[in-house]
C-alpha cells in the first residue's frame, strides 16, 4: 500500500524535508502543486473525520448487543484515520515528483479499498441496529 518506507529513508526525508530533496526533473505549473495540494488536504480531512468518529464511537454510543462491537468500530475507524492521513502524505509526494518527471500521476487503488472498507463497516452498524431492534 506505502511506498516502501523501511527500505527507503528517502521517503520520509521527502516527507519532511523538501527543501533538502535533490530537485528531480522541471518545475511543474505552480496550478499543478496547489491542485495537489488541495487533494492531499482534502484526504487530512477525511482522516480527521474518521478520527473523530472514532473518538465519538468510543465515548457516545451505547453498548451495542454484540459484545465489544462498540469498541471495534471505534478502533477500526482510529486506525482506518491514521492509514488515511499517512496515505495522503505518501500520494501527494509521489504526485509531485510525478509531476516534476513529466510522468503518468500515480495510480491508486486507495479509494476504492476505503470506500469498500466503510461501506463494509457500515452494514456492520445496519446488522446491529437491527439486532438491537429485535431485541
Amino acid at each position: 500500500m506505502f511506498t516502501s518506507l523501511v527500505d527507503n529513508p528517502q521517503v520520509l526525508d521527502q516527507w519532511f524535508n523538501p527543501q533538502k530533496t535533490p530537485v528531480v526533473g522541471e518545475k511543474p505549473d505552480y496550478r499543478f502543486s496547489l491542485a495537489n495540494e488541495r487533494t492531499f488536504l482534502a484526504w487530512i480531512r477525511t482522516a480527521l473525520a474518521l478520527l473523530a468518529g472514532g473518538l465519538a464511537c468510543a465515548q457516545f454510543l451505547p453498548p451495542l448487543p454484540i459484545a465489544h462491537l462498540r469498541e471495534g468500530i471505534a478502533i477500526a475507524l482510529l486506525l482506518l484515520g491514521g492509514v488515511v492521513a499517512l496515505r495522503a502524505v505518501d500520494h501527494w509526494a509521489r504526485t509531485e515528483r510525478a509531476m516534476r518527471l513529466g510522468a503518468d500521476l500515480p495510480k491508486s487503488r486507495f479509494p476504492a479499498i476505503l470506500a469498500l472498507v466503510v461501506a463494509f463497516g457500515a452494514l456492520l452498524l445496519v446488522v446491529a441496529v437491527v439486532i438491537k431492534a429485535a431485541g
